[in-house]
């Protein structure tokens, strides 16, 4: 264990790190035997290419020669890419919670030599600033602690375990099963609470999208004429396609906003947002017929297929924030280089996209149309395109964000149904055909017989797949078969249910596991059914049952997908803002219309 090892991984994020003087290690089998045979403690570093902080903390520490001498003398230094083994990044991230702190990446967590968490933080600087400690006085005393205080480490080893136990147990609850129309409404008028109708989304800062969030407010206006839920929505995804969340140029939406007003992102786009952001949206236009959502989802898609599909149409799972060691200089522009290159259009450019002498975020322009009627008329939004084409070509000779180009099954099942439902909306042929490509791509690179695995780069398949890769794949099959109306996509969805039940189904405390039962590098097997950036695969396994129920009219379906959603939702109306996906899968299940078409087959 001498040297650093990513040399010989295929995830882009672990490749970052191949040339630092830290002696990385892949989580594996061996690196977790070494750790035992030398009695050294385990340093956790958790991360993923987009990811700014993450970048911030290697430039500052693990490419320091100083702080690497450190850790490859006191540690067993092992390096995960979060979306590469997102059961891992589950159990250590519940773990920092418990302990009291913020979860987010970077994840810095010490396990014992077992890979049991007995102390964490996410980002350390590399002397102390911002609060925190530096990160050469964290590993001086954790080292510490570990060979002179092994009592303390022991009791920190047995509590977080004993949460993380009854964290995952209480994931599902022991429910009557007495849901109705009822729930969904209670549900709505709490979450609604929580809505600034000012700038859109949850109040406060930073912001994230809560699509599912949203999802269960526009469902509860459709179902009720209540504006109050229907503005909640409209004012959200008017303010987030206005802001510098999203990028005006390209196409697409970053992860989150740092701020209320929508400005100023930290600059990573991933596929999953803008899968579901697709999906509510292609939802909310339906009813509306608002053009600016329209427009945003045309660019968006634009965008996933010019930039995201790779050859053989699987879709890369991220793009960086960062270019040039520098977050946000793909994107951002200086009132100079808007002056240059649009010439005499470029005054009217600059009024509705925010562009100032001194710019509106670390003195470069974020372009954003916050401050300025959306749409004009439609000579100026005519020039304005004219423009942003301009602009497009001009950016694309500057140096490109990374592509992290690992393929994910369930992000990919995600946007393969964003893709076919977006494609039925708009009668989008060439889209519904990207979705086929992509499901397609998956079943052949990451298919094991009935089984999935998780991630695939550059030929080769890592990581056991997950609850949500099984999960998304089948609510993805469904989307195919309401596009194209190929009964083959039924049979696989199905197929995958199969594994599901056999695998991952918990059949004492209800509800599914994120791991399968065969999944042996863990240390436990963790059980969520809270909705993050990512929809709860209990959540989004309630919606495919309740599809598969209409689909087929097996009464199975219909009767597990009442159990499971009883389980996940409970009788406490407070928990809903934390299960949206479970509850807008119980309103399929509860709301959907069934169309009868009586006529010759053809």
């Amino acid at each position: 264990m001498s040297r650093n090892r990513l040399d010989q991984e295929t995830s882009p994020y672990l490749r970052q790190h191949k040339d630092n003087p830290v002696h990385w290690q892949p989580w594996s089998a061996e690196t977790l035997a070494q750790a035992k045979a030398e009695n050294k403690p385990i340093l956790l570093s958790v991360g993923y290419s987009a990811c700014h902080w993450c970048h911030v903390m290697a430039h500052e520490s693990f490419e320091s020669p100083e702080i690497a001498d450190l850790m490859n003398q006191h540690f067993i230094n092992i390096k995960v890419d979060r979306e590469e083994r997102p059961d891992l990044d589950a159990i250590y991230q519940s773990a920092l919670q418990l302990m009291g702190e913020q979860g987010g990446w970077p994840l810095t967590m010490f396990l014992t030599a077992e890979g049991e968490p007995f102390w964490g933080g996410t980002y350390f600087p590399p002397e102390p600033r911002y609060g925190r400690p530096g990160f050469p006085q964290v590993l001086a005393a954790i080292s510490n602690a570990y060979v002179n205080d092994p009592e303390t480490v022991a009791k920190n080893v047995a509590s977080v375990r004993e949460a993380l136990n009854r964290m995952s147990a209480s994931a599902t609850v022991a429910a009557d099963g007495n849901l109705d129309v009822s729930t969904l409404d209670a549900a709505a008028a709490t979450v609604v609470k929580y809505v600034d109708f000012t700038l859109g989304g949850l109040s406060g800062a930073p912001k994230f999208p809560n699509t599912q969030i949203f999802l269960l407010l526009w469902r509860a206006f459709l179902r009720s004429g209540n504006d109050t839920y229907r503005n909640a929505v409209l004012i959200t995804l008017d303010r987030m396609s206005r802001g510098g969340i999203y990028d005006h140029l390209g196409g697409g939406y970053a992860r989150y906003s740092t701020d209320q007003e929508w400005l100023a992102p930290h600059f990573e786009k991933m596929l999953y947002d803008n899968a579901q952001l697709l999906d509510l949206l292609a939802l909310v236009w339906q009813k509306t017929r608002i053009p600016m959502f329209a427009e945003r989802i045309e660019e968006t898609v634009g965008w996933v297929l010019r930039e995201m599909v790779l050859e053989g149409g699987g879709l890369a799972s991220t793009l960086d924030a960062d270019s040039e060691g520098k977050e946000g200089k793909f994107y951002v522009w200086t009132e100079a280089e808007i002056d240059a290159t649009l010439g005499a259009d470029a005054g009217i450019f600059k009024k509705a996209y925010d562009v100032t002498p001194h710019g509106n975020w670390e003195e470069v322009t974020i372009l954003n149309r916050n401050n300025a009627p959306c749409p004009m008329d439609g000579d100026t939004e005519a020039l304005l395109a004219a423009c942003r084409a301009r602009l497009l070509a001009k950016r694309g000779e500057r140096i490109r964000p990374g592509l992290d180009d690992k393929v994910l099954a369930d992000w990919s099942g995600m946007m393969v149904a964003a893709l076919a439902n977006t494609g039925v909306v708009f009668e989008r042929p060439d889209w519904i055909e990207a979705a086929k490509a992509a499901f397609e791509f998956v079943i052949r690179e990451l298919g094991d017989g009935e089984r999935l695995g998780h991630s695939w780069c550059k030929g080769q398949v890592r990581g056991a797949a997950v609850l949500d890769d099984h999960v998304q794949m089948a609510r993805a099959a469904l989307a195919l078969y309401a596009a194209t109306g190929e009964a083959g996509y039924i049979d696989r969805a199905t197929q995958w249910v199969g594994v599901l039940d056999r695998h991952f189904r918990d059949a004492d405390g209800g509800g599914y596991f994120f791991s399968a039962d065969d999944t042996k590098d863990v240390i436990l097997r963790t059980k969520s059914a809270a909705d993050n950036a990512i929809p709860a695969g209990n959540g989004i396994m309630v919606e495919v049952l309740a599809s598969l129920y209409h689909l087929t009219g097996e009464d199975r379906f219909r009767a597990e997908a009442e159990a499971l959603a009883a389980a996940v939702i409970g009788d406490n109306p407070n928990r809903s803002i934390g299960v949206a996906s479970a509850l807008n899968g119980f309103e399929r299940l509860m709301g959907a219309t069934q169309l009868v078409v009586i006529g010759a087959a053809d």
